[in-house]
């Protein structure tokens, strides 16, 4: 009989071990974002987090990186991709759950220096010679193959009509983050980057604006993945709030939805 009761003992207490596993899982989630949102969201986290206790857990690289990983089983509950490619490549590999999808940024690309540059303004339009204007320096910005901001800027210089002649210049990072830190260290005379990346990096100064209609829109979609924790809706209602529009649009993002109380 004692036996027993020390049988029916251990589990219980086995049991309750699980529940508080199970518990603590809820009480966070997991964050793959676009590289580029990092200074935003951190503060957006820090408000949620704030407000409910559940803490974020956020991982920030290229969009292409992460839906990736998310395809080959990474333990994430909320993808953030700077682009809609991305994010149609996670709905095709059933990724994400379609469900949940929304249009939540907006952002625009810009030419920028390093802060001592010589440039100063320059007009970025039809005809433009991004080349003559690099001389020797490189160019940096994203992978034009794979990463967002690489391909907005591939886009547009093409029908500008300036990548023919700056494309052997492009020192092509694997971030929007590492084109800008190359910038900054004055290792690339010049870079393109989101007008959001330029906000936040004190050593690079913008020297140029992309029209709008040179590029594709560029829109951040969110959305669950397929095997998210039930918090993930709660946490997509937050980016949609009057509370995070606030925070994205004081670091320069265009918020796309209307916001919720």
């Amino acid at each position: 009989m004692h036996r027993f009761f020390k049988i029916l003992f251990a589990l219980a207490i086995a049991c309750s071990l699980s529940t508080s596993a199970v518990f603590a899982e809820e009480k966070d989630l997991t964050v793959f974002a676009a590289a580029s949102m990092k200074n935003a969201l951190d503060d957006v986290d820090a408000a949620y987090t704030a407000k409910t206790g559940i803490k974020i857990i956020a991982s920030y690289a290229a969009s292409s990186a992460l839906a990736k990983q998310i395809e080959q089983g990474a333990p994430a509950d909320i993808f953030l991709s700077a682009d809609t490619d991305w994010m149609d490549y996670a709905a095709a590999k059933r990724s994400i759950n379609e469900s949940t999808r929304a249009n939540l940024l907006g952002n625009s690309i810009v030419l920028i220096a390093p802060k001592d540059s010589k440039f100063d303004k320059i007009t970025v339009g039809p005809g433009f010679d991004l080349a003559g204007l690099a001389g020797d320096g490189k160019i940096a910005t994203g992978d034009v193959g794979a990463v967002p901001v690489g391909k907005y800027a591939k886009a547009a210089l093409k029908k500008l009509g300036a990548w023919r002649a700056a494309a052997p210049k492009f020192a092509m990072a694997e971030s929007v983050r590492a084109a800008l830190a190359l910038v900054a260290r004055s290792e690339a005379a010049l870079g393109i980057v989101y007008a959001t990346d330029a906000k936040v990096e004190p050593g690079v100064k913008v020297v140029g604006t992309f029209p709008a209609d040179s590029h594709p829109p560029i829109v951040y979609p969110v959305a669950a993945t397929s095997s998210a924790k039930s918090g993930a809706a709660d946490y997509l209602a937050f980016l949609r709030s009057s509370q995070a529009k606030a925070i994205f649009e004081r670091y320069g993002f265009t918020f796309l939805v209307r916001p919720s109380s």
